[in-house]
């Protein structure tokens, strides 16, 4: 089982966009702390469409106590400190749990957790010059690469709603 972990994010739609993307994805949600919007926000609503209906968060107050009850997963952080490319990391399932924990939108993760882990610590490559991708963009990224490398584990590579032969169809 794969976890998306947020720590304190700050973005309704990006909190949305994420709750889809898990859903379409088979992975959990966590949120470490207090939200700085309400989930009743006009635009956490709008990302997340109906996605949440029954869709359950898990929620912790502190970073602390999610690594305390999660201390048996294979942990990574996801952060623009690190050298190590999120690519280069060997995610293939391993009957283990994993999880990928993701800082603020304005300011990451706390310095001192990502110093106690560098050797799990992964960026996405970006342009020199370039301050940061968009979280729910980043979730999706990496997430797929975590998919990519167990072959996709049970997800669908057909389309499966309008039929495998839709583009065939007249």
């Amino acid at each position: 089982m794969v976890t998306i972990v947020l720590y304190r994010p700050e973005k309704p739609a990006n909190v949305g966009n994420i709750i889809r993307t898990c859903m379409a994805f088979s992975m959990n949600l966590c949120i470490i702390g207090e939200l700085s919007f309400s989930l009743s926000d006009k635009a956490f609503k709008r990302a997340e469409m109906d996605y949440c209906i029954g869709f359950d968060i898990e929620r912790y107050d502190t970073i602390q106590e999610f690594l305390l009850k999660h201390k048996e997963d294979e942990g990574y952080f996801v952060t623009r400190y690190s050298n190590k490319v999120y690519s280069s990391f060997d995610l293939k399932e391993k009957n283990k749990n994993f999880f990928f924990m993701f800082g603020r939108e304005s300011n990451g993760l706390p310095k001192e957790l990502l110093k106690e882990n560098i050797d799990r610590a992964m960026r996405i490559p970006m342009m020199p010059n370039c301050r940061s991708l968009n979280l729910s963009n980043t979730v999706a990224i990496v997430a797929s690469e975590f998919l990519r490398q167990n072959a996709f584990l049970s997800l669908s590579t057909k389309e499966c709603i309008k039929g495998e032969d839709f583009l065939l169809k007249d």
